[in-house]
């Protein structure tokens, strides 16, 4: 005698598509990254007067470790100019503007470089300073 076998149906649970759809949202979310700088340590030298800041284009930060980042992310100097030309693009003269933030104990030698790339790929250079009348 021959039994038959029951066949099974296999379907998703599709209750709880909508839930797991939306925390993974919020997970991606959460973890994207735009141009975020925040992990760089950095110490910003003062000075008396300060004009305000313009829009940039791009940010180059020097850490404590003399360590150049490019937007966020760590470059060396041998690839800084292209990928700032590669930013600015064809942008006119005035909207080509780069933020320079340099620890406050770098020496020359690390930023003398970085000033030669963004000169190199046509940046105008905005040095980041900390007023000395806010303390914090």
């Amino acid at each position: 005698m021959k039994l038959s076998r029951k066949k099974y149906e296999a379907n998703v649970p599709s209750m709880a598509m909508g839930d797991i759809a939306f925390l993974l949202l919020i997970f991606f979310v959460i973890l994207a990254r735009v141009q975020d700088d925040s992990h760089i340590q950095w110490e910003p030298a003062r000075i008396a007067e300060l004009d305000q800041a313009k829009n940039s284009k791009a940010s180059v930060a020097i850490d404590a470790d003399n360590k150049t980042y490019l937007n966020g992310r760590e470059i060396g100097v041998a690839n800084l100019a292209a990928s700032l030309s590669e930013i600015l693009g064809d942008a006119e003269a005035g909207h080509r503007m780069v933020l320079l933030k340099v620890h406050k104990d770098a020496t020359a030698t690390y930023f003398e470089p970085v000033i030669e790339a963004i000169s190199e790929a046509g940046g105008d250079l905005l040095h980041v300073l900390e007023d000395e009348r806010k303390k914090y």
